[in-house]
């Protein structure tokens, strides 16, 4: 077709609709004609936005209109399935999906999801549920949008929120040693080395739920962490490799808990050569039920918040390592992390150490001007000395 001034075109086709505006339609790369997903005004913008998707044909970055009509919804369920996720990997990634996001975008396809729709989503679901959840679903609503943009269904990524994948949590709180003996205390015999295990280990619980005969080292007073054994929401517990690499090691115990070893290898442990360590009363594994119930009472007797978890058991043995002068690998080592980042989580300075650094720092700097000013007696009294002479 001819454009007004006579001149063939060379890309596309511009006609005018019986309603007076203009329709364009281009080739792709695959032959296909395709029309303007609008009509235009006049022919020279018809014109115009033919000229831009040749640009885009020429330079490789022309995408088929029609690739991101796909449903989220399936899209996000093969993403998760085809990760190769760990089971609790897998549970959390499905629930966030169910609870959180399929919910609003269940029936839109991929190029439906935009960047306004993204943002009033994630504001209402700020007024439903906590931040920490929000940045977690917001986080796997990013991924697999991008992964859409890999496979090249959408052009870019509409989850472009500057920090709303974010967790901003609070510093987690830490048990004194004496709230620690009061815990293992009122857990009761069975737990109690459980406890101190998760203190001065310090081993994360799904390590400590796969912990067998043989991973116990009396003479060394230690335990192997060889696998784990995370517990589902419907109280299956997976088992599996350690959470990283770092995860297997050998945890180094205070001397003080040979004793403690003993008798739970003797009085509670499984009578099987590589029976579990830990089981309950029935013979059984622990599961979080019977064990929260315990717990939550023994957390009362502590005084410890109501927010304090099993889990934060390990910011205590991270305090008490880096108080004993542990640097900041032996503490990675400690705990079976792979990153100084998660191991940073750890970190903890009380009041009462803040006051001995700066009984150190005052020390050091007051034997440090008593120097300065015996050097400068001595110096003076040299002098005098010459003078005299």
């Amino acid at each position: 077709m001819a454009n007004k001034k006579g001149k063939r075109r060379r890309f596309g086709a511009v006609r005018k609709l019986p309603s007076g505006r203009f329709q364009a339609r281009y080739p792709g790369p695959d032959g296909v004609m395709r029309p303007a997903p609008k009509t235009f005004e006049t022919s020279g913008e018809a014109d115009d936005w033919l000229a831009e998707k040749q640009t885009e044909v020429r330079r490789g970055d022309w995408q088929d209109p029609d690739a991101g009509a796909v449903n989220f919804e399936e899209y996000a369920l093969r993403w998760v399935k085809e990760r190769g996720l760990s089971a609790t990997t897998d549970e959390l990634y499905r629930r966030l999906l169910r609870l959180h996001i399929l919910p609003t975008f269940r029936g839109w396809d991929l190029d439906e999801i935009t960047p306004p729709r993204v943002r009033t989503w994630r504001a209402e679901r700020l007024e439903v549920t906590g931040d920490t959840t929000v940045a977690k679903s917001y986080r796997l609503l990013k991924a697999v949008l991008e992964t859409a943009v890999e496979d090249e269904l959408i052009r870019r990524n509409p989850c472009r929120i500057r920090g709303a994948g974010k967790e901003s949590a609070g510093e987690r709180p830490t048990a004194t040693v004496d709230q620690v003996d009061v815990l293992a205390d009122a857990m009761g015999p069975r737990w109690r080395l459980m406890v101190y295990i998760a203190a001065y280990g310090p081993a994360r619980p799904e390590e400590q739920a796969e912990l067998r005969r043989p991973d116990v080292d009396l003479d060394a007073v230690g335990v192997w962490v060889r696998r784990a054994a995370p517990e589902l929401t419907t109280g299956r517990r997976v088992v599996g490799d350690t959470k990283s690499a770092a995860g297997m090691r050998f945890i180094v115990l205070p001397a003080f808990m040979r004793k403690d070893l003993e008798r739970h290898l003797k009085w509670f442990a499984e009578k099987e050569p590589n029976g579990l360590l830990f089981v309950g009363e029935k013979g059984a594994p622990f599961r979080r039920s019977t064990f929260g119930r315990k717990w939550r009472k023994a957390r009362v007797k502590a005084g410890l918040p109501e927010n304090f978890r099993f889990y934060d058991l390990r910011h205590t043995g991270h305090t008490l390592s880096t108080q004993s002068g542990a640097t900041l690998k032996d503490t990675m080592v400690r705990a079976g992390q792979s990153s100084e980042r998660a191991a940073m989580i750890y970190q903890h300075s009380t009041r009462e150490r803040q006051r001995e650094v700066a009984a150190g720092i005052d020390a050091r700097v007051r034997a440090d001007r008593k120097a300065v000013a015996e050097k400068r007696g001595e110096r003076a009294s040299g002098t005098d000395l010459a003078r005299d002479a």
